[in-house]
């Protein structure tokens, strides 16, 4: 860019950021904001281990009932342990 064109859009950003950068928080949003992240981790955590704890009963039962349809259905299991670790990152 040209300096013709650095002259026109900093005054336009500035204006339009103008509003955005006066705006203040209270004391108490990080901590909302980071109860909220601890939150989700959380019941996402649970959910998977749910997830992880009723899919081994259903293919524990399973497999005394069809024991060779066992690795078949070993799928909800793997779903739910990628849940549980892809959350960890």
């Amino acid at each position: 860019f040209g300096s013709h064109h650095t002259s026109f859009i900093c005054p336009l950003i500035c204006t339009m950021l103008a509003p955005l950068l006066a705006f203040t928080c209270t004391s108490s949003a990080p901590f909302f904001g980071f109860m909220g992240v601890a939150s989700a981790l959380v019941f996402a955590n649970l959910g998977a281990a749910y997830g992880t704890a009723k899919s081994g009963v259903g293919i524990m039962s399973m497999g005394v009932m069809h024991h060779e349809a066992v690795m078949k259905n070993i799928i909800p299991v793997v779903m739910a342990g990628g849940l549980w670790f892809f959350w960890l990152f």
